[in-house]
């Protein structure tokens, strides 16, 4: 067999990243820029618990400009010129990332979206959100967009373990996001899963049959990154007390890989690493930038010979 049979597969990189497939979709470098539009989440504000998930802390993934206060036309203007400077970006997808953004009314999430779709560099939306948290009006919505603008819906899943999903607060289950996927799927926008690793009592094994499931549903990209613990969450409190064992580097490195090895090349990476900021991160701290461990797994990959799906072939 010839090496990358799928010619989705970056010669170089070894895997289908999300990156080369915008540029392979709409024929420039595209970027995607965070707002916040100041939402919530259900296991937050009562409805299915309070606290949220017992590793967030927005501070860890959120640029200092994306806060509800300042306007999203602002926080957008902001996010495309720093992506323009840094890495001569010419079109944007505007990222609906803090929390879930499809936890609101009709009237706000469309008011949100269309000023977001409403500068003329702007290609599309990528939604973030839970499976138990988009109601078939916010599908309509997104589905109607999605007729003429470029749509990303991004579910966090986490983990296939419900008793994991318990433990973090997460409050679904698993089928509760098989049963989200279901209705998302063929409404003509990508559908994205995040996923992490390295959760107490998570094995490697138990972790890489995720490869297995996405595999055999409608899901077009992936966000992966490892389990880490940011002051003012209940994770960090449990690092103290010893309850979490932070993974170690190696063992990331190397499950990442194996997971990529058993994903679909038609799926594109869009993450394979969460960094939070040095001053509040409490373990693991390996001090690595989002594109340090990207080739840190690109260059296992090579080390092995392997790619992207080639444990399916």
């Amino acid at each position: 067999m010839k090496p990358f049979p799928d010619h989705q597969i970056h010669p170089d990189l070894r895997i289908n990243s999300y990156g080369h497939y915008l540029r392979r979709r709409f024929g420039c470098r595209v970027s995607k820029v965070n707002v916040d539009g100041g939402f919530t989440c259900p296991n937050r504000d009562g409805s299915k618990g309070t606290g949220g998930c017992v590793y967030c802390n927005n501070v860890s993934f959120s640029p200092k400009a994306t806060q509800p206060v300042i306007p999203i036309e602002e926080q957008m203007a902001q996010g495309m010129a720093y992506h323009r400077t840094r890495l001569g970006s010419e079109k944007f997808i505007i990222y609906f990332q803090k929390y879930t953004n499809t936890y609101a009314s009709l009237d706000v999430l469309a008011d949100f979206y269309h000023r977001a779709l409403d500068h003329p560099d702007v290609l599309g939306i990528s939604v973030g959100t839970r499976p138990d948290a988009l109601s078939d009006e916010a599908l309509e919505l997104l589905t109607e967009i999605a007729r003429t603008r470029y749509v990303c819906l991004e579910l966090g899943l986490q983990s296939i373990n419900d008793d994991i999903l318990a433990d973090i607060n997460r409050g679904h289950t698993l089928d509760e996001y098989l049963e989200t996927v279901q209705r998302a799927a063929g409404r003509n926008f990508d559908i994205c899963t995040h996923l992490i690793y390295g959760f107490p009592g998570e094995t490697r094994e138990g972790f890489l049959k995720s490869a297995n499931l996405i595999a055999s549903l409608p899901v077009d990209s992936i966000k992966l990154h490892q389990l880490h613990a940011v002051e003012g969450t209940e994770l960090a409190r449990r690092y103290f007390r010893g309850e979490y064992r932070p993974l170690k580097i190696e063992e990331y490195i190397a499950t990442a890989a194996d997971f990529l090895e058993r994903l679909p090349g038609r799926v594109t990476i869009q993450r394979l690493y969460g960094s939070a900021p040095l001053d509040i991160c409490v373990a693991p701290r390996w001090g690595l930038k989002n594109n340090q461990m990207w080739y840190a797994v690109v260059n296992e990959l090579k080390r092995r010979g392997t790619w992207q799906g080639c444990r399916r072939a």
